[in-house]
């Protein structure tokens, strides 16, 4: 059987503290968090910010794994799932599936992110009924020499262990005077390192990232994805992760890893805060123009719905707003000759693309 190649630590690990670099990188990031969650709050119905950017988020960290999609097949798998899609854009529909599942639970459940919510919404990403990892002989391996990376805990009983212990750390903040983003690089590093599931465990680590900052009150809603980061520095964030598996957590290399992650989270939030500007500016020319031009049909539901569904559908319409179809199609039509949707076809079906919006996504502001 295969020996782990890494002693899984207690819970804080005991070579994490909190440098003078380190703080000075917190009061950053506390500063961006801070910002971008006032600014989410402008937006009317924070249901758009978080379909939105978890499609945006969705892609990014499939990306990471390799599983590579563009903005119009994600955009048309989301607004067409009875149809065909390529695997791509369907899997990384379910992550966003899976992420805004998560987001549900732990509003139901105060705040709190169990095991049981990570191990749902690993079964809805991969669309199985596995629960965490039971039978030995799981490692990583270099995708392109094919050298053995890391070896996790083999054990079925141990992968449970350690997962109880993260829950239980992640959960019960008094018990820790770690600043949490902190906490946050820290779960994200034991839980990749536990590897409890047979596949997924990248994008469900990165999926617990933004619950983690949910739960401990940086965020109001799940806006900030650290994917985008992760992807434009791969290199260096499997570097970091290994070289803290390697040193057996040395001060140094935890230093290195927390630092990593924290800058992570204050550039993010910057972009984040921008992308969030522009859909608030987006949406205020459009109330405008739309009061003004077609007062006859505006809303702030109708408003809503072209922002919630960037590929838009008359059903969608027809459901949100309570209208007949007939309605509906006329209000779409409407927007479409006045220039802010753009009418589209897939396959037997019209969608209405709100162009403008897709270029704010297109354009990498997140």
């Amino acid at each position: 059987m295969l020996k782990a190649s890494y002693a899984i630590p207690n819970l804080p690990p005991p070579g994490v503290e909190e440098t003078p670099a380190v703080l000075r990188a917190l009061a950053q990031a506390h500063r961006h968090l801070a910002e971008l969650k006032g600014r989410a709050a402008s937006i009317p119905n924070q249901g758009i910010l978080i379909d939105t950017l978890a499609l945006q988020e969705a892609k990014a960290s499939s990306e990471i794994e390799n599983i590579v999609t563009t903005q119009d097949e994600l955009f048309q798998a989301n607004a067409f799932p009875e149809n065909p899609a390529s695997p791509a854009a369907k899997e990384v529909a379910r992550y966003a599936d899976a992420l805004r599942h998560g987001f549900v639970e732990q509003r139901r459940l105060g705040g709190l992110l169990t095991n049981n919510m990570i191990i749902a919404m690993f079964q809805m990403l991969k669309r199985t009924d596995e629960e965490f990892r039971n039978t030995p002989g799981t490692a990583l391996k270099n995708d392109q020499t094919g050298e053995m990376v890391y070896v996790p805990p083999q054990e079925g009983s141990a992968v449970r262990a350690h997962m109880a212990a993260l829950e239980r750390f992640i959960n019960e903040d008094e018990t820790s005077d770690l600043d949490p983003l902190v906490k946050m690089a820290i779960v994200h590093h034991q839980f990749e390192s536990i590897h409890p599931f047979s596949d997924g465990n990248g994008r469900l680590g990165r999926i617990i990232n933004v619950l983690y900052l949910t739960h401990s009150g940086l965020l109001d809603v799940p806006v900030l994805y650290l994917s985008r980061w992760i992807t434009g520095r791969k290199g260096e964030y499997y570097r970091l992760l290994q070289a803290v598996r390697d040193s057996e957590g040395a001060a140094e290399a935890w230093e290195a890893w927390l630092l990593y992650m924290i800058r992570g989270v204050a550039e993010t939030a910057k972009g984040t805060l921008a992308l969030i500007e522009g859909m608030r500016v987006l949406m205020a020319e459009y109330k405008q123009r739309i009061r003004a031009e077609h007062p006859k049909i505006y809303s702030q539901d109708l408003l809503n719905n072209m922002f919630r569904h960037p590929y838009t559908r008359i059903d969608y319409v027809e459901r949100e707003l309570g209208v007949s179809r007939p309605t509906a199609t006329k209000y779409l039509d409407m927007l479409a000759e006045a220039g802010f949707l753009d009418k589209q076809r897939f396959g037997r079906s019209n969608y209405y693309m709100n162009q403008r919006l897709v270029a704010l996504f297109v354009g990498g502001a997140a």
